[in-house]
C-alpha cells in the first residue's frame, strides 16, 4: 500500500512498528488506554486534535497531515472559517471542482507567496 492511500491508523500503526514500539508501550507514553489506540489504528475513532499532536511529537510523524488524514481542520481554522466565510466558499468552490493534489500543490504555493515575499 502506498502512502496516497494510507489511512491515518495505518501512517499511527507503521510509525509505531518502524520505532518497534508495543501498542501498550505507545499508549502509555500518550496517556491514552491501549484499546483507543488500537481503535486509532483501526480507523474505528478519530482521535481529538491535542491526541493528535501527541501521537505526531512521539512517533515523529507530520502533524499537518494527521489532522488532513483525520478529516479535522484544528480549531484555528474552525475560528477562522467562522470569522470569514469566504473561506467556506473558497473550500465548498474546490470540492466542487474537484481539484487534483496538482491544482491543490498550487493553489497552497499562491496562498503561500505573501508570507515568503514578507521574510525577503
Amino acid at each position: 500500500m502506498d502512502n496516497e492511500t494510507k489511512t491515518l491508523g495505518d501512517r499511527i500503526r507503521d510509525a509505531r512498528i518502524r520505532q518497534s514500539k508495543s501498542l501498550r508501550q505507545v499508549a502509555k507514553e500518550l496517556n491514552v488506554t491501549p484499546s483507543y489506540l488500537s481503535d486509532i489504528e483501526n480507523d474505528r475513532r478519530v482521535p481529538a486534535e491535542a491526541v493528535l499532536l501527541k501521537i505526531a511529537q512521539l512517533l515523529g510523524l507530520d502533524f499537518n497531515e494527521l489532522m488532513s488524514l483525520a478529516g479535522r481542520f484544528g480549531e484555528k481554522a474552525e475560528k477562522y472559517v467562522r470569522r470569514q466565510p469566504m473561506a467556506v466558499q473558497l473550500f465548498r468552490r474546490i470540492a466542487e471542482n474537484n481539484l487534483d493534489e496538482e491544482n491543490l500543490r498550487h493553489l497552497l504555493a499562491e496562498i503561500d507567496k505573501p508570507n515568503k515575499e514578507k521574510k525577503t
